[in-house]
C-alpha cells in the first residue's frame, strides 16, 4: 500500500510539520539531575485523594531535584466530561497546597510547552498520527459497534483472547481502494495502531517503583484517534510526555495493563519513554482484611470530603507523606518542628503493596499538626472554612472572635498539651461549649451527688466565685466548698474511707464543669470561667441550677 498516498488522504488539510511541532518545543535546559514531573487527571470526575497522593510525589520529586512540575488536563472525553470539573480540580488541588511550576490555571496557562488542555492540541496529535501512517504503523478503521461486538462473539465462542488484533483486525487489510470507497461513502472512522510483534515476544522495563518488570509485548491493535479527531489517552500521553519532556510518569497501578501498548507507541515513535513510576492503591480496613479505596463506596476517596469537613491541607499533606515514603515518620520523629519540604522524597522509598489509608491516623496527625499552629491562625484558618461550610458557626466566630481565640488556645502549652482540635466540623462541634449561641449541657451530672446537693453546690459555689481568684485560689475554694457539704477534699479519702464521706472533691468539681461547660470532658474549668466571663458564668450557673430543681 502506498502509505504516503493514505496519509495525504486521510489527513488532507493538515499543514503543521512534525519539524514545526519540535523547534516549538525544544529540550528542557535543566540540570541534568531535573526531574520534570506532571499531574494529568481527567475532568471526568472530581478530584480525589489518589491525584493528591500522586501530586504530593510530583511536587517533591521536581522540586528537590530542581525540576518543573506541570497540570496537564486531559479533556479529549468530551462525552464523560462532567462539567465545572477543571475548575474543582485546579482550585482543589491549590487548596491542598499544590502548587505547579507550569500548566493549566483557572485564568488561562502559564509556561512555553502548552496547550495544557489536551483538547487545544488536536492538530499535534494528528501531525504524529499521519507520521504513524506514512511508517505504515497506523490504520483507519471503519468498524462499528456492531462489527466488534460481533469479533468479540466470535472470539469468545472459540475460546480466544477478545480484542482487536491479528487475524480479527478486520481492517488493517483493506486496500487503498477499498479505504477510498468507504471515506467516498461518508463511513466514519478511527485511526488504529498497528501492532507489529513476533509471536511470543515480551517487552521489558524498568519500573521506578518496582523494578524491573516482563510482560506480553502489545498485540492490539489500539485505537490512537477517534471519529472526532481527537485522541485517545494511550497516544495522547504519549505525544505530550515527549514534547513536554516528562522524566517521571507516576501513576496508579491500575495502569500496569496498558503499559505494553504506551512502550509501543513510544519505540513506534522513535521517542525514549519516561521512567514510569507505579504507585499502589490506597487500601482501607474491612473486616479482617483490606480492599482497595472505591470512589462508589468510599466517600472519603474525594478530596471535597476532606475540604468540607474542614481538614486543614498541612495535616492532609503530613499523613499522605507518611504513607508515600516509608522513612517519613522517622524523618519525622528525628525533625518534629522542621517544615516538611525539607524531607528528601525518594522513588525508592515508595511501596508496591496497597498503601492503607486510615482515617484514626489522619486525627491523630490532624491533631498534632493543629497543635503547632497558633490560636489566631487557627480561628482564620476555622472562619474561612465555617464561612463555605457551616454559615451560622461562621456568624458566632465573627461575633465572638477573642473568645474563639482564647478557648482555641486552652491548654496548648505545657509537658502534656491538649490536642482537642482535628478538623473544622469537630472544632465546631468541641467549641460549643464556650458560645453562649451554641451552650447547652449534654452530660449528665455526677451520679454521687444528689440533685439537692447539686443544687447546693452551684448556689454556694456562686457565692463565694472572684473573677480575680488564680487557679490556685480558685481550686482551694472548691475544696473546702466540698469538704464544708460533707465531701472528701481528696479523692484518696474517699476511696479509703467512703462510708465517711457523700463523695469526693472530683465529684464537686464535675457538678461545677457540667454547670458550666454541660460535658464532663472539657478543658480546664478555671480558664473556661476566664474566658466566658462573670455575667455568662452567672448565667449558666443560674440555669443549671433552675433545671435540676
Amino acid at each position: 500500500m502506498d502509505t504516503l498516498k493514505l496519509a495525504q488522504i486521510l489527513f488532507p488539510n493538515l499543514d503543521l510539520t512534525v519539524a514545526e511541532i519540535e523547534e516549538k518545543y525544544p529540550p528542557r535546559q535543566l540540570p541534568a539531575e531535573a526531574m520534570v514531573t506532571r499531574l494529568a487527571p481527567s475532568p471526568t470526575g472530581f478530584i480525589h485523594l489518589g491525584n493528591l497522593y500522586g501530586a504530593y510525589a510530583d511536587m517533591k520529586l521536581a522540586n528537590q531535584s530542581k525540576g518543573v512540575f506541570y497540570l496537564r488536563i486531559e479533556d479529549t472525553d468530551e462525552k464523560r466530561e462532567v462539567p465545572g470539573a477543571i475548575e474543582e480540580i485546579i482550585n482543589g488541588l491549590k487548596y491542598f497546597g499544590v502548587n505547579f511550576d507550569e500548566g493549566a490555571t483557572i485564568e488561562g496557562e502559564k509556561g512555553a510547552y502548552g496547550p495544557y488542555r489536551q483538547s487545544e492540541r488536536k492538530e499535534i496529535y494528528q501531525v504524529y498520527a499521519r507520521e504513524l501512517v506514512k511508517k505504515g504503523l497506523a490504520y483507519p478503521c471503519f468498524c462499528t459497534e456492531e462489527d466488534l461486538a460481533e469479533i468479540r462473539k466470535q472470539q469468545e465462542v472459540l475460546k480466544e483472547q477478545t480484542g482487536y488484533y491479528g487475524k480479527w483486525a478486520r481492517d488493517r487489510f483493506l486496500t487503498l481502494e477499498q479505504i477510498e470507497q468507504y471515506l467516498a461513502a461518508g463511513k466514519p472512522w478511527v485511526l488504529r495502531f498497528k501492532a507489529m510483534i513476533k509471536e511470543g515476544e515480551m517487552a521489558s522495563i524498568e519500573d521506578g517503583i518496582r523494578g524491573s518488570l516482563v510482560m506480553p509485548a502489545n498485540d492490539m491493535d489500539l485505537v490512537i484517534l477517534k471519529t472526532n479527531g481527537l485522541p485517545t489517552y494511550h497516544f495522547a500521553h504519549v505525544v505530550d510526555d515527549h514534547l513536554m519532556g516528562t522524566t517521571h510518569l507516576l501513576r496508579g497501578e491500575e495502569w500496569l495493563s496498558t503499559l505494553p501498548m504506551h512502550l509501543a507507541l513510544f519505540k513506534a515513535m522513535g521517542w525514549e519513554h519516561p521512567i514510569y513510576c507505579h504507585t499502589a492503591h490506597l487500601m482501607k480496613k474491612e473486616g479482617e482484611g483490606k480492599r482497595k479505596l472505591s470512589k462508589r463506596k468510599d466517600p472519603e476517596l474525594g478530596l471535597n470530603y476532606y475540604r468540607s469537613l474542614g481538614y486543614h491541607p498541612l495535616a492532609v499533606k503530613e499523613y499522605l507523606l507518611t504513607i508515600l515514603n516509608s522513612n517519613y515518620e522517622e524523618w519525622r520523629l528525628n525533625n518534629p518542628e522542621a517544615d516538611n519540604d525539607e524531607f528528601v522524597f525518594s522513588i525508592d522509598k515508595m511501596g508496591r503493596s496497597g498503601a492503607l489509608f486510615d482515617l484514626e491516623k489522619l486525627n491523630d496527625i490532624s491533631q498534632t499538626v493543629l497543635l503547632k499552629l497558633s490560636a489566631e491562625e487557627i480561628y482564620d484558618f476555622v472562619l474561612a472554612w465555617a464561612k463555605e461550610y457551616d454559615e451560622e458557626y461562621a456568624q458566632i466566630l465573627l461575633k465572638n472572635e477573642q473568645i474563639a481565640k482564647k478557648a482555641f488556645d486552652i491548654g496548648r502549652s505545657g509537658d502534656k498539651p491538649r490536642k482537642d482540635l482535628i478538623y473544622g466540623a469537630q472544632i465546631a462541634k468541641f467549641s460549643a461549649y464556650i458560645f453562649p449561641e451554641t451552650f447547652t449541657i449534654t452530660d449528665p451530672y455526677p451520679a454521687e451527688v444528689t440533685k439537692e446537693d447539686a443544687v447546693t453546690i452551684l448556689s454556694e459555689y456562686l457565692k463565694n466565685y472572684d473573677y480575680s481568684d488564680d487557679n490556685d485560689a480558685w481550686f482551694n475554694k472548691v475544696r473546702n466548698l466540698a469538704q464544708d457539704l460533707g465531701f472528701a477534699a481528696k479523692p484518696k479519702d474517699f476511696k479509703k474511707n467512703p462510708e465517711l464521706y457523700k463523695g469526693h472533691v472530683g465529684h464537686v468539681s464535675g457538678v461545677i464543669r457540667i454547670a458550666l461547660t454541660g460535658r464532663t470532658n472539657a478543658p480546664d474549668l478555671w480558664e473556661v470561667q476566664q474566658i466566658i466571663g462573670v455575667e455568662e458564668l452567672s448565667r449558666r450557673i443560674k440555669n443549671a441550677i433552675e433545671g435540676l430543681k
